[in-house]
């Protein structure tokens, strides 16, 4: 914040000083080159079977998490990522998770865990071992619950940990 003074405060220095140059302040995009940003947020869809938890651990290699979904329109977002990364609508593992005390669900991220599009009677624990969410369950692109274990159909899907960092570059004509 201090640096964005300051460079505001330059900009408006030489402004002054000096009638004829100009200032302009460029915003670059907050994602890497590939990911899709949304919110605040960048998105990655990675095709890679793995279980849940792996999946997980491989999120955070990139400094990011499974997918946390807090609205509809993110919901629909992550379905469009989805989609452009697999040219389908397949099964895909997101950050949720009740494997601390069973119907107690959470964001992997730490986030409020305030939106859901769970598929008719779910989450239903069937076999007694399903804590992972995952999205697409079926035709109704749902929200279903699996076990951790599972990886013939985990499709990935990361957002970032952190938001990526605006870059400012300061041009003086």
């Amino acid at each position: 914040m201090k640096l964005l003074t300051a460079s505001a405060l330059l900009c408006a220095m030489m402004a002054l000083t000096a009638a004829q140059d100009e200032c302009y302040v460029l915003k670059k995009s907050s994602c890497p080159a590939g990911w899709t940003e949304y919110n605040n947020k960048c998105y990655f869809y990675v095709s890679t079977p793995l279980p849940w938890v792996d999946a997980q651990r491989n999120c955070q290699t990139m400094s990011a998490n499974l997918a946390s979904v807090q609205s509809l329109g993110e919901y629909q977002l992550i379905q469009r990522v989805i989609s452009d990364g697999s040219k389908a609508n397949g099964r895909t593992w997101i950050g949720g998770s009740d494997g601390l005390q069973e119907g107690y669900w959470f964001w992997i991220d730490g986030t409020r865990f305030q939106y859901t599009n769970w598929c008719r009677r779910e989450p239903n624990n069937s076999w007694g071992n399903e804590h992972c969410m995952e999205m697409n369950s079926s035709g109704d692109l749902c929200m279903n619950e699996g076990t951790s274990s599972e990886k013939e159909r985990n499709l990935l899907i990361y957002h970032s940990k952190y938001l990526f960092s605006h870059l400012y570059l300061f041009l003086l004509l």
